[in-house]
């Protein structure tokens, strides 16, 4: 039961203003350094771990799987980079900052534009078409004008399988790793730079799991594989996971024109809350509680659980929850490959109705 001074708001009533929400959340969003440092240097020393076990562990296997688990703990430190480039990784902004910076080299992604690309477009304008560029639906009309090669890619995105390839193609590649003018028409030196950094990252990385091979002679071209290109694949198809699953489901809305778009309270409508068993959230650092931290982007990453109960509790049946399964996300790919803006839902991509449609 919540301890919360407020009445849950009925379903049929009106959903109260974000900043009512928000007003709910406020003792949840204490920030703390300590424990954010902890959670840094602990996810670091696994990182570590896990590309040392990709060089000194002798079996291919055993250093296949080594690099899986660098690429895991990847996701995890960049959680708390995306908390940090939220401002609600510790009190302090400037140091911030430098954690997100940290945070995000072993994903090799550059601060900066991954604020401009996320804090400021996504959960400004999140699902807003034309806007909101994270795996934005095309319409029936925009496939059908398609090139056969982009229609064929269109279907290899939307199968289930190539959220790795969306994420490192039409995200990472395309608007994180020095962006050209149409995809980044703001031109700052700040991007420049952190495109600088995690590429110089990037050699270094690379560079000492090659001298670590020929230390141990080993051949370098295996320990690289298992120590650098692996951990980064695994890592695009656990963030393009992450982000399909946060914003795609039959439920979830697509808005073609701001003011329905306004008045649909966004920041509820179009997230999901992916529920796991056997505490796997707590391992993903709560990042699936996806929309408390739309609700409110201070919220740090340890609260975020707490966070989301408290709406679950104030807003019943408001909140899209859903258990997570391999047969529900291969029926949502399934069920959401285009989005018709005249009908209010998702369809094939004959254009035929998969989903509910919007009222």
């Amino acid at each position: 039961m919540s301890a919360l001074p407020y009445s849950p708001v009925p379903p049929h009533e009106p959903l109260p203003h974000r900043k009512t929400l928000r007003a709910w959340l406020i003792p949840l969003s204490t920030r703390t350094t300590l424990w954010a440092l902890v959670l840094l240097a602990f996810d670091y020393a696994l990182l570590l771990t896990a590309l040392a076990g990709t060089v000194w562990l002798a079996a291919g296997w055993a250093k296949l799987l080594s690099g899986l688990a660098a690429g895991f703990v990847t996701g995890r430190l960049f959680v708390i980079g995306h908390d940090a480039c939220h401002q609600s990784l510790t009190p302090h902004r400037r140091l911030n900052k430098w954690l997100g910076r940290l945070a995000f080299l072993p994903s090799l992604t550059p601060y900066s534009l991954w604020d401009i690309g996320h804090n400021v477009i996504h959960h400004g304008y999140t699902n807003l078409k034309g806007v909101d560029f994270v795996w934005a639906p095309l319409t029936p009309t925009e496939y059908a004008a398609l090139t056969p090669f982009a229609r064929f890619k269109e279907r290899i995105y939307r199968s289930g399988l190539g959220p790795g390839l969306y994420y490192m193609s039409e995200i990472w590649w395309k608007r994180l790793f020095f962006p050209n003018r149409a995809a980044m028409p703001t031109r700052r030196p700040i991007f420049i730079k952190d495109g600088l950094l995690v590429s110089a990252f990037a050699l270094v990385w690379a560079g000492v799991l090659a001298a670590a091979a020929e230390a141990t002679s080993q051949p370098i071209l295996p320990v690289l594989l298992a120590g650098w290109v692996l951990p980064f694949l695994f890592w695009n198809a656990m963030i393009g996971f992450v982000v399909y699953v946060h914003h795609t489901h039959t439920q979830v809305r697509w808005h073609a024109e701001k003011t329905a778009w306004t008045r649909s309270q966004p920041f509820v409508s179009t997230t999901v809350h992916l529920t796991f068993p056997l505490g796997i959230g707590a391992v993903l650092h709560h990042i699936m509680e996806h929309t408390a931290h739309h609700v409110d982007m201070s919220i740090p990453l340890y609260r975020l659980k707490d966070a989301q109960s408290e709406l679950e509790y104030m807003l019943p049946e408001r909140i899209i929850v859903q258990p997570f399964s391999w047969r529900w996300y291969f029926k949502t790919a399934h069920d959401c490959k285009l989005y018709d803006f005249n009908l209010g839902g998702w369809t094939d991509f004959s254009g035929r109705p998969t989903g509910a449609l919007a009222p």
